[in-house]
């Protein structure tokens, strides 16, 4: 115990002695810096009469202040970063038009937000560099022995309202706004599901799959932004509790967009008491806001008819418009490769562009996958024959709402001919609610055929407004100029590259 407690003595000494030279060493350094100042201020004064400098501490003490001062500034610029400092410069701009007071409310939400996760950047463990390099399954087989959960101190956000109010811009306003070190993922729900089946399929051995999943998805990002949250899929529907269960335990914040309120999600849907713990989950963990605008800004685009024909018997004509697309180029059938080995037939393709009957691509069992496959391939898609949706139709109805919403995520351009405008189309599918106020004519012929046209389906009824929306807007003349401009950069960028 002596010698220990002698050896102990002997590093104190020491530490203190090292201690000593360094607080001496900085006095001496201290010392000839101020020296050094005041023989230059006397050299300047001996000169030039400067009578401001006659002490060296006030000037040295003066430029650190400066420096303080700048730092602060510093600081204060980017405390003043965000979504709505965003939006607002763009509108000073003239790049957006002037929102209303709903989209308002809804930024200064996001702006919230924007300052919480900024704030509390470290606690949420947002930076990629500084995040543990363990894998998804590494993680999971470390929770094996050690069972943890860490849910985030920041509360996420769910954005929903009608459509056309903004929803999508402004949470990609948010989005873009944010460090690009952060663990951060914007996605379409589709997207999204479609990537959890598939890594689903990979852990198809593991004990718990949705764990591992749940693991993985949250090493890659902390921060998910998740568009267009809608739930129509029974298999989507009974994993999503224990999916989002694993993804908030792990300390993942959603951001959200949808049209609709938790409480209506999957709505009506298969065995929905399984899915109803989710609802109470996503308002436990994330801020619930209503935009409640009225305006439809996508129909505030420039109205023209662009290429959406309304007729009978347009295949030739639609054909013609299909060739003065492609050039030069020749027409030929095509495969695409889907998710998990699946490959899907394009009846004509060249340059960039798809041409399919309305059969084809969605009376046929395909769904998101098939689509986003498509799109990885083609900008362009020509389709020809889209019916009036009914009863009789309704399957095909679903699938062409989720080929729009594809399309529209991918900013791809539609050729189609159809039997009525976007409206007419979606005029026979109605919600419950809607279905009480349709009268039934008097004939009771018309009426057997008012009840065999008409389609009552909450899920379809919701979302034909979200679709007729989006074709007009596809259509305009400014969608039209994006889409053009989006061309011509990637070319740009191909030429470069091959320069």
């Amino acid at each position: 115990m002596r010698i220990v407690a002698r050896s102990v003595r002997h590093l104190r000494l020491a530490l203190r002695h090292q201690t000593c030279s360094y607080s001496n060493g900085f006095t001496r350094a201290r010392r000839q810096l101020i020296d050094m100042n005041y023989k230059s201020v006397c050299n300047l004064k001996n000169n030039v009469e400067i009578h401001g400098f006659r002490e060296p501490l006030c000037m040295i003490s003066r430029a650190l202040s400066t420096e303080a001062v700048e730092v602060a500034n510093g600081v204060a610029d980017l405390n003043r970063a965000g979504p709505l400092v965003e939006y607002e410069r763009r509108i000073a701009a003239g790049e957006l038009a002037d929102g209303d007071a709903c989209q308002v409310g809804t930024l200064r939400e996001l702006q919230r937000l924007y300052d919480e996760l900024v704030e509390s950047a470290n606690a949420c463990k947002l930076d990629r560099y500084t995040a543990s390099e363990k894998g998804g399954r590494s993680r999971w087989l470390w929770s094996r022995f050690m069972p943890q959960s860490s849910y985030s101190p920041v509360k996420g956000l769910y954005l929903y309202g009608g459509v056309g109010t903004g929803k999508t811009m402004l949470m990609d306003l948010f989005f873009n706004q944010l460090p690009s070190s952060w663990r951060k993922k914007r996605i379409h729900f589709h997207d999204f599901m479609l990537n959890v089946h598939s890594r689903l399929q990979k852990h198809k051995g593991v004990a718990d799959p949705l764990e591992v999943v749940g693991a993985e998805l949250s090493d890659e990002a902390i921060l998910l932004c998740l568009d267009e949250f809608m739930v129509t899929d029974v298999a989507d529907a009974l994993i999503l509790h224990r999916l989002f269960g694993h993804l908030f335990s792990n300390g993942v914040i959603l951001v959200s967009t949808s049209n609709r309120a938790p409480e209506k999600l999957y709505e009506g849907g298969l065995q929905r008491d399984l899915f109803l713990p989710f609802i109470a989950t996503l308002k436990e963990r994330c801020v619930v806001h209503e935009i409640g605008s009225s305006t439809d800004y996508r129909k505030l685009t420039s109205n023209q008819q662009g290429f959406y024909f309304i007729g009978q018997d347009l295949s030739a004509f639609l054909k013609e418009k299909f060739q003065e697309l492609i050039g030069q180029e020749k027409a030929v059938p095509q495969e695409v490769e889907v998710v998990m080995g699946r490959k899907l037939q394009v009846p004509l393709g060249a340059n960039g562009c798809a041409y399919f009957p309305f059969e084809e691509l969605c009376d046929r069992p395909l769904g998101a996958a098939d689509y986003f496959g498509l799109f990885n391939k083609f900008h362009t898609l020509a389709l020809d024959g889209v019916p009036i949706f009914g009863l009789h139709n309704r399957t095909a109805a679903y699938r062409f709402v989720t080929l729009v919403d594809v399309m529209y995520e991918n900013k791809a351009r539609l050729l189609c001919t159809a039997e009525g405008s976007p409206l007419q189309l979606f005029e026979k599918i109605l919600t419950i609610a809607d279905a009480q106020f349709v009268a039934p004519r008097t004939s009771s012929r018309s009426r057997k055929n008012d009840e065999s046209d008409l389609c009552v389906d909450n899920e379809l009824g919701f979302a034909k407004d979200r679709t007729i929306s989006r074709l007009t807007e596809m259509n305009s003349k400014e969608f039209l100029e994006q889409h053009a401009a989006m061309l011509a950069e990637k070319e740009h960028s191909k030429k470069e590259a091959v320069n």
